[in-house]
């Protein structure tokens, strides 16, 4: 591995997106409590009910037996990174800032991904480093653990949602998990090469891939991966576009650049027809893979120019060696021993985790979702992947639970979300996507991943002993995805936004990630309200919006009325079901500091219907309600948060009928005998006395 010689080139090589503050944690207090909470992203209190019915949770039963289980309210946008900060900070979004996963830019009315700002580096003669690139949270408000950190309470907070970039957690250690992304700045850019993709079908899919055609010589292919985008080139690009008017070589350089962009890493795979195997050679090394066959985590370099490289690692999988040969490769994940950022708190952390339990993925959307959602691999090989990305996230939680002298502990395990995300048309036959056959094989899905979870408590259960509080969260529960629902179609139809011609080209998650032509056919001076991310819709207002048009005040207020009015009536033009279950007002349901990025009205749709893909990135197909005919057939986003609820499972009893997400930092705080912030929207849980009782109960059972 080459390293860097100048002290200053380090500094910049470093690529630390985070400036952690130096600051002095107080010491930490010598507290006799212990708490546990445990996170599943999206696991959902009516299957959760169900399986425990069946008997096929017996840790969750027997924690529910003791204390209780109940529905726990999700955040108006029943988003996980808007739940998540919720639960992080106990405030509403209007204090955290977190309405979706994307956000947009009120003057130019541009989709970026939310939850971080990115600062580029800068280099000197277009080589050498002079600053580094920083990345910041746009999340608001106080993490429970930083403000129980201050109050000397130490902590282990581990592959969090909204964690990225790591923050400095006095008294603690922080493994960062979602939007923690790829070595290309994405949340997974997979790979596939396949002889069976013709020139046409190559490039970036919908769904954040990078297809390739392979084309034989004597059995073997030369191609490349993609790796990161080149930020030297990428300055150029930034310093041509910057031009007020660009001349026949400004556009001739900037093509030139374009097209090395992202920096690549040739690579050779050699098809043994006979043997029906591959063997890719790729940095000197050969991996060779039957059909079915992983790849162990293979190392990369990959060098922006002599000073600066970056290192990531990949998993190969071998789809196919017969009449075709198919090649998925996996998002390039950081090395935790070696990241290019900064991913935990203190940044030794990855390391000394790497240390102790060898290579783990590092990608905050750690399941291979994208791949299956294109087609690209099946549902077997996507399990597989789902299971050992549990099994990454589990070894590290329960690492640190034996390793460490935390007090208050906090783990969340994000697979539950994703395999319902892929898997629920196989338990749901009226989705368009319900296959008999495959319902057969893999009908289980869901319920094998939800044991697991079982499996995975019950461990930390052993390790913590009965006297220990144990809180087990989820984010919001799930639903159907048949239909697909256009907003902004609707919106173009009852004439509140105005296209010139058609709606412009399908959008994809490159356009996103790289910066991409969007809302390129809409009439902003005619246009009084337009739709983005899953179920926001913001209005066209004037001081607000880049060319906005809808007086403040009077004007605005009744064009609010009337959509949320026309919106309950909105129903599907096939069957005249209900496609909204609800709208609300932004003003009513949040408020805050950061009110002026909210979206004016939150959709809540009817079970069975989201909104499209297409939606969530500001276009307006022709069609308005459509079957969804991906694989991903199940979600939250978009859905009526009231319908959408988490779940909230304890050994201990609350004193509570309607537990929600924000109650969960309260209670921790109170439980530690921490002052509650005054700006907490939450409410503790646990009663007074039941506090002193689980804390009387440690006292005496401790040998620590």
């Amino acid at each position: 591995m080459t390293r860097p010689t100048l002290p200053f080139v380090l500094l910049a090589i470093a690529a630390a997106l985070v400036l952690t503050r130096c600051t002095s944690a107080p010491p930490p207090r010598n507290v006799p409590q212990k708490l546990v909470i445990l996170g599943f992203d999206g696991m959902d209190p009516h299957l959760l009910k169900q399986y425990m019915d069946q008997g096929a949770m017996p840790n969750f039963a027997k924690l529910a037996a003791k204390g209780g289980f109940w529905p726990l309210g999700t955040t108006v946008s029943p988003e996980s990174p808007t739940a998540w900060a919720a639960f992080a900070t106990g405030v509403n979004a209007g204090k955290h800032n977190i309405y979706d996963f994307l956000v947009r830019d009120k003057k130019t009315y541009l989709p970026d991904f939310g939850l971080v700002t990115r600062v580029p580096p800068h280099f000197l003669f277009n080589y050498i480093p002079i600053s580094r690139p920083k990345v910041l949270s746009i999340r608001g408000g106080t993490s429970f653990w930083v403000t129980a950190g201050k109050a000397g309470i130490r902590s282990e907070v581990m592959t969090v949602p909204d964690s990225f970039p790591p923050e400095e957690v006095p008294n603690g250690q922080l493994l960062s998990g979602l939007p923690l992304p790829d070595l290309r700045g994405t949340i997974g850019t997979f790979y596939y090469f396949g002889t069976d993709l013709s020139r046409y079908e190559e490039g970036n899919t919908e769904f954040g891939g990078i297809l390739k055609r392979l084309v034989m010589t004597n059995n073997t292919a030369d191609t490349e991966l993609v790796g990161p985008p080149n930020p030297i080139v990428k300055q150029e690009i930034a310093a041509i576009r910057q031009k007020p008017t660009l001349t026949d070589a400004d556009r001739a350089s900037l093509a030139k650049l374009e097209a090395t962009a992202d920096v690549r890493v040739p690579m050779t795979i050699h098809w043994d027809r006979a043997g029906q195997a591959a063997t890719i050679q790729i940095e000197g090394q050969d991996v060779t893979l039957k059909p079915g066959g992983w790849s162990p985590w293979v190392k990369l370099n990959f060098e922006i120019n002599f000073l600066v490289r970056l290192h990531g690692m990949v998993q190969f999988y071998l789809i196919r060696a017969d009449q075709e040969l198919q090649l998925y490769v996996s998002p390039i994940n950081f090395e935790p021993q070696d990241p290019p950022v900064p991913m935990s708190y203190p940044a030794s952390l990855s390391d000394t985790l790497y240390k102790r339990l060898g290579e783990y993925r590092t990608l905050g959307w750690a399941e291979a979702t994208w791949g299956l959602n294109e087609d690209r691999i099946g549902e077997g090989p996507f399990m597989y992947d789902l299971f050992r990305a549990f099994d990454d996230r589990a070894r590290v939680i329960l690492d640190r639970l034996d390793s460490t002298p935390w007090r208050l502990f906090v783990g969340v395990i994000e697979s539950t979300d994703r395999v319902q995300h892929m898997m629920w048309r196989l338990i749901d036959p009226t989705s368009p996507m319900y296959d008999s056959a495959l319902a057969a094989k893999y009908g289980d899905s869901i319920e094998r991943v939800y044991q697991r979870c079982d499996e995975f408590v019950g461990e930390v259960m052993k390790r913590v002993g009965p006297d220990v509080p144990i809180v087990i969260v989820s984010d919001h529960g799930f639903h159907s995805f048949r239909e697909s629902v256009n907003l902004n179609t609707w919106l173009v139809q009852n004439g509140y936004m105005v296209l010139h011609g058609q709606g412009g080209g399908q959008k994809t998650l490159a356009d996103l990630f790289g910066g991409g032509t969007f809302w390129e056919n809409v009439d902003w001076s005619k246009t009084r309200a337009y739709a983005m991310g899953l179920g926001q819709i913001y209005i066209n207002l004037k001081g607000r919006e880049g060319q906005g048009i809808v007086e403040p005040g009077a004007q605005y207020r009744q064009l609010v009325d009337e959509i949320a009015a026309k919106l309950m009536t909105f129903t599907d033009p096939k069957t005249g079901a209900p496609v909204v279950h609800a709208v609300y007002e932004g003003h009513k349901v949040w408020s805050g500091p950061y009110m002026d990025n909210a979206p004016d009205l939150q959709v809540g749709l009817s079970d069975g219907y989201r909104v499209s893909w297409q939606t969530t990135l500001g276009g307006a197909p022709p069609e308005l309600v459509y079957p969804n005919m991906k694989k991903w057939s199940g979600d939250h986003g978009s859905f009526d948060y009231k319908q959408t609820s988490g779940i909230l499972v304890s050994n201990e009893k609350i004193d509570a009928t309607d537990p929600n997400i924000k109650d969960i930092a309260p209670t921790v705080l109170e439980y530690f005998g921490v002052p509650i912030p005054g700006d907490i929207d939450g409410k503790p849980l646990f009663a007074p006395a039941a506090v002193q009782q689980m804390i009387k109960g440690q006292t005496a059972g401790s040998h620590d």
